[in-house]
């Protein structure tokens, strides 16, 4: 017994427990169709849509919807309406293409009814009680067909083709509007056709059926005629242009995902990895890296959906990770950001790292025919992580000619900071290019902060200053060793006097360093030498020398400085005196306070 208290739409508890019914159908089918029918989730989701439903309709009776396009109404309120892009997953949408025009659920619902009305509408099992039937996804009828030939008694259905037959066709098309019927409440259309069909039979007695002729004309027309509103015109022409701009790809991957979670066959699993395969191809030359990453982890957790695989379907699985260095594929990396430089990269950081160790030579390609710094980065991190246990590739990439890949090299091998890399890495010193030169001997100084410092010496013979200033700013720290032997053939050169004053400078800086006394003697010859050619330089010479001296404060510099004070020229003189007083200046203020009482 229905009461007769009314509520508001949003208030009304039918509404609000059909509502709440048609969410959980709506997760039920996905489920269903994504995970399978016997997966755990989608047989939780069936119970409880079937607990629902049994108790609304042990209080209310029936249910009844009717479907227009892509919505649900129940008591002239849309209980149902997905969003507008997502008509392949809409239970109306389904139910409309199939010409359902009303469904209804009677009390006395079995689960096993239930359980196929879902198998027809999406073409696979729904619950635990479909768990020994045969599939209908193989029949090829529509869900009208199916249900009919079950013949279910619970659950009814009024077709598009059941109320063009009993409306008719031909100039008194609109007759069942203006007669009256659609002017009452409209609650169930099978409501109307019974009355139609009454009306219709009734009027065979009382004189007013409708001529043979006018029946045989209708029944003669086949074009079903809609009268639709300019924003009824409007919606379909925006649902048209959705159903356009929507990704192919996407959709592809959705029904390929749909059939990986579900199909029993093993055959045809068997070609599914096959196919994904050639996704894979393609996503890759597209250059669609989220769509990728989201495809491989799938992949990656694939035993996690399929419990069932067998070995050959595991080692499929494992073959598509295999094949992902192959080199057509890293070329094509490639290709594509170099034609796409403002392309979008996120994920394809994934893809690389999903790659074997053994992809670190064609990484190492990829990296160095990459003409985007930012790409160049993203295959560096990826090379940071496979490399280590095969850096022959990238230790052989250091003898390259071309500089940035070079140079791109030595920041990985500065991330790694293995000094047993370290001779590999000295024989780039002999690159042609003056900046690679200088990060091999940055990267150097970090692999070897200390021990024989001759090797540095040596690139005073380099042909770059910027060179050779980075070798004596390493010598000058104090860290290395070295005899005045591996200086001597450098300060006699005939160029020498020709170097600039800051890398004079720092020579002898990194001399003092390495050195100490040994330079004392070289030192004091400059301080004493008379010369009539290249005077001014020699003059320059001289003055650092007395500079070096005074810094270097041990007696043997300072009886060199008293030396050039008594027999050196007059601004020779003045700077001997001048690091002779830097030298007492700083011999006091070692001097305990007491001994200078």
């Amino acid at each position: 017994m229905h009461s007769s208290k009314t509520f508001d739409a949003g208030t009304d508890p039918e509404v609000v427990s059909v509502k709440q019914l048609l969410k959980l159908l709506d997760k039920s089918a996905k489920s269903a169709r994504t995970y399978g029918a016997k997966n755990p989730v989608a047989e939780r989701f069936f119970r409880q849509f079937y607990d629902e439903l049994t108790k609304h309709l042990e209080q209310y009776g029936q249910l009844a919807f009717l479907i227009q396009r892509n919505q649900l109404f129940f008591k002239d309120e849309v209980v149902y309406q997905p969003e507008s892009e997502a008509t392949g997953d809409s239970i109306a949408f389904k139910m409309y293409a199939d010409g359902i025009r009303e469904l209804s659920f009677h009390q006395g619902l079995s689960r096993e009814d239930l359980s196929f009305f879902l198998e027809a509408l999406w073409g696979t099992g729904s619950g635990d009680a479909a768990g020994d039937k045969p599939s209908v996804e193989d029949d090829d009828d529509d869900i009208v067909t199916r249900l009919w030939a079950k013949n279910l008694s619970t659950i009814a259905l009024v077709t598009a083709e059941e109320l063009v037959r009993s409306s008719g066709f031909g100039p008194d098309v609109l007759e069942l509007q203006t007669q009256g019927y659609m002017n009452q409440s409209v609650t169930s259309l099978r409501d109307i056709l019974d009355r139609e069909r009454a009306a219709t039979a009734g009027g065979g007695d009382g004189g007013t059926a409708r001529t043979e002729s006018d029946a045989s004309q209708r029944f003669q027309l086949h074009v079903v005629g809609y009268e639709v509103s300019q924003q009824e015109l409007e919606a379909l022409t925006k649902e048209i242009a959705a159903e356009t701009r929507r990704d192919g790809m996407a959709y592809i991957l959705d029904v390929l995902t749909a059939v990986l979670a579900s199909e029993p066959s093993h055959a045809l699993l068997s070609k599914l990895f096959d196919v994904w395969e050639q996704v894979l191809d393609v996503l890759i030359r597209n250059g669609q890296w989220t769509v990728l990453e989201t495809v491989l982890t799938l992949l990656q957790d694939i035993e996690a959906v399929r419990k069932d695989l067998s070995e050959s379907h595991k080692q499929q699985v494992a073959g598509l990770f295999d094949g992902l260095n192959r080199p057509e594929r890293v070329k094509a990396i490639g290709l594509h950001l170099n034609r796409n430089q403002d392309a979008k990269t996120e994920g394809l950081l994934t893809l690389l790292l999903m790659m074997k160790k053994e992809a670190v030579p064609a990484l190492c390609s990829l990296l160095a025919g990459l003409e985007v710094p930012a790409h160049q980065g993203i295959v560096m991190e990826a090379l940071q992580v496979l490399g280590p246990e095969h850096p022959e590739s990238i230790l052989r990439g250091l003898t390259d000619k071309r500089p940035m890949y070079v140079r791109n090299l030595l920041t990985l091998l500065a991330r790694w900071n293995n000094p047993q890399f370290a001779d590999q890495i000295e024989k780039a010193l002999r690159h042609p290019d003056a900046t690679v030169r200088r990060d091999v001997l940055r990267l150097l100084a970090s692999l070897r902060p200390s021990g024989p410092g001759n090797r540095l010496i040596s690139l005073l013979l380099d042909q770059d200053e910027t060179v050779r200033l980075t070798a004596m700013k390493l010598l000058a720290t104090g860290h290395y060793q070295a005899s005045f032997q591996h200086w001597s053939p450098f300060l006699t050169q005939d160029g020498f006097l020709d170097r600039s004053p800051a890398e004079k400078r720092a020579i002898y800086l990194a001399m003092k360093q390495t050195v100490g006394d040994e330079a004392v003697p070289y030192w004091q010859g400059l301080l004493t030498e008379w010369s009539w050619t290249n005077r001014k330089k020699k003059e320059e010479l001289a003055l650092l020398a007395a500079d070096m001296l005074g810094k270097l404060a041990t007696s043997a510099a300072h009886a060199a400085l008293e030396l050039g004070q008594k027999k050196g020229g007059a601004a020779v003189r003045q700077a001997c005196g001048n690091a002779l007083a830097a030298i007492t200046r700083l011999q006091r203020q070692h001097i305990p306070p007491a001994a200078n009482g």
